[in-house]
């Protein structure tokens, strides 16, 4: 069976690298071609020492000189959004690991899979514990009145909440109201951190974090704690692995590795 044949937007990034580097120790996939916001020569150097590949600031010009069965962004919401048409005119799966996508967005992405006939797949994270996660903490949620995120990431992160945390609120509530307690004075405003259906989140940016996410429940005596620590970046790359062999055949959108692990 032929190899499949991968180009990755947003490559000379922190994710884009390690995506890169995981797809050449993959024997059924060929990283073919690179995208990168600022010039950087023509090539890319393969980290496996196999050889380089194509590097351009034109998506345009690297779907049409490599022909990838797939495309993987990990850029941002903007740039995604606006690669998602230029992929699909050329019959390009999509795998995008871009948080910050609205619901907007998603509908948008939708129709592109109806109107070009591909398929794209949209995760907030491939962490496989942080999919199992959100998976528990839907389980969890019926059974308590409060719930508060906490998600700790490095500094130089761009959105908070993450992507995962507002996806797990968004789990988790599903049309219900929590309970939410505003005290009587708040001296510091925003205290409390932000909600969504009386779910808190609280977002923290220091350096030192990769990427944290806790949830609690609690109800009359108890309360119940559900966490994920991602310790490297690599703990992400099965679960992109996986995203790639499943996008080559879809068609139309799916937005959740959770649906993909079949949760």
């Amino acid at each position: 069976m032929a190899a499949i044949r991968v180009a990755v937007n947003g490559a000379t990034g922190k994710m884009g690298r390690e995506v890169v580097a995981a797809l050449c120790r993959e024997p059924d996939m060929e990283p073919v071609g690179a995208v990168c916001r600022q010039p950087r020569g023509n090539s890319l150097n393969l980290p496996d020492g196999s050889g380089d590949i194509p590097l351009s600031t034109s998506l345009e010009e690297v779907l049409k000189s490599t022909s990838p069965h797939v495309l993987v962004d990990f850029s941002n919401a903007e740039v995604s959004m606006a690669a998602a048409p230029v992929a699909a005119r050329r019959g390009v799966n999509l795998v995008i690991g871009t948080t910050g996508l609205s619901p907007e967005n998603l509908q948008e992405l939708d129709r592109i899979t109806k109107e070009q006939s591909i398929g794209i797949i949209v995760a907030p994270n491939f962490a496989l514990g942080a999919v199992l996660l959100m998976h528990l903490a839907r389980q969890a949620a019926p059974f308590f009145e409060y719930v508060d995120i906490i998600e700790m990431h490095h500094e130089a992160k761009i959105d908070a909440p993450s992507g995962t945390a507002l996806a797990m609120a968004r789990g988790i509530a599903q049309g219900r109201q929590y309970k939410r307690n505003h005290p009587e004075k708040e001296p510091l405003p925003g205290t409390r951190g932000g909600e969504y259906n009386g779910v808190g989140i609280h977002s923290v940016r220091m350096a030192g974090r990769s990427a944290h996410h806790e949830v609690i429940f609690g109800t009359g005596g108890q309360t119940l704690s559900l966490r994920h620590d991602t310790l490297g970046r690599d703990c992400y790359m099965p679960g992109v692995m996986r995203a790639i062999r499943e996008a080559v055949n879809l068609k139309g959108l799916v937005v959740g590795l959770d649906k993909i692990l079949g949760l």
